[in-house]
């Protein structure tokens, strides 16, 4: 049974990584790791197997598996978001029963993608996942699966049991005008780390964000900040985490995480083809430049670059 209302799922909330070993299959051992490690430096919650957890290249039976041992190792002490998302409805509906089972306290999908649905169609879509379960879904509003705009998000509002929307788009302006006409109570978690501030100044309850894994610290400090009024403050960290963000982001997506992760002492193991590894070389590359930029910010307090 799931523990935490919707309303009560707010703050920073790493869009976790999923654990591989070398042979690229599950590790159990290294997500238990991370989820433990995540939880010591103070993220408000955990959104499961999404884009950064590279859900799309796992067995359906993989994703339950990670969210079983998510469930145990977090034992109700953070709130948990599982994303459900596949091209089938079927398929969908069997992980959203699976993430209730388990105890999770709301999940979340992505739009149908790859053929081109009708907005009727994605409409039934939310709508059949969301009478499957008795939990929050939370849709999620993300270009690469194909962005809908505004008029359907409040189209999809009036689904019972659609409680919130993932915002993973650069117009932030939307999030004001989704509180506003959809409702306060309407949960809004705003994507693109890089504008976490935009998101939170504009009312968003929650950021979900890939960069969370790496550095959760700025952004909680940004959350803190923009709740205290202190936008100076929200601006510096911002900036600090869009330079880590911005510099990583020319080195690939999500090995560029992982590679960090292990060096600040917390394996997350490697990546799934076609996602492809750093070899020896290009990583030494990554990380001698990476020290570079840390001593050009010259900042600390951020664990990931204090163990630089």
């Amino acid at each position: 049974m799931s523990k935490y209302q919707i309303k009560d799922i707010k703050g920073v909330i790493p869009a976790l990584v999923t654990c591989f070993d070398e042979n690229q299959d599950y590790d159990e051992k290294r997500q238990r790791n991370v989820v433990s490690s995540l939880i010591s430096r103070g993220v408000n919650g955990l959104y499961l197997t999404g884009t950064t957890g590279e859900c799309f290249v796992m067995k359906p039976e993989e994703r339950m598996k990670v969210v079983e041992d998510v469930v145990d190792e977090v034992k109700g002490r953070i709130p948990l978001i599982v994303h459900i998302g596949a091209i089938g409805t079927k398929i969908s509906i069997e992980l959203a029963k699976h993430a209730e089972k388990c105890g999770v306290d709301a999940v979340s999908s992505v739009p149908p993608f790859y053929w081109k649905f009708s907005e009727a169609q994605m409409f039934n879509y939310y709508r059949d996942i969301s009478a499957s379960v008795n939990i929050p879904m939370v849709v999620y509003n993300i270009a690469l699966a194909g962005a809908v705009g505004f008029n359907f998000i409040k189209s999809l509002s009036t689904i019972e049991g659609v409680k919130g929307i993932k915002y993973t788009l650069t117009s932030k302006f939307e999030i004001m005008r989704i509180k506003e006409e959809i409702g306060k109570d309407f949960m809004v978690y705003s994507g693109c780390d890089e504008m976490a501030i935009a998101g939170f100044s504009f009312g968003a309850d929650g950021a979900i964000g890939s960069f969370y894994n790496l550095i959760p610290e700025p952004f909680l400090d940004i959350y803190k900040a923009v709740q205290a009024g202190d936008l100076k403050t929200a601006r510096e960290k911002q900036q600090i985490a869009n330079a880590i963000i911005m510099f990583a982001l020319e080195w690939g997506f999500p090995l560029n995480i992982k590679a960090g992760m292990q060096w600040m002492g917390v394996d997350a193991g490697w990546c799934r083809e076609p996602f492809g590894q750093f070899d020896k070389a290009t990583e030494e590359k990554y990380q001698t430049e990476f020290r570079q930029l840390k001593k050009k910010l010259g900042v600390s307090g951020i664990p990931f670059l204090d163990k630089l």
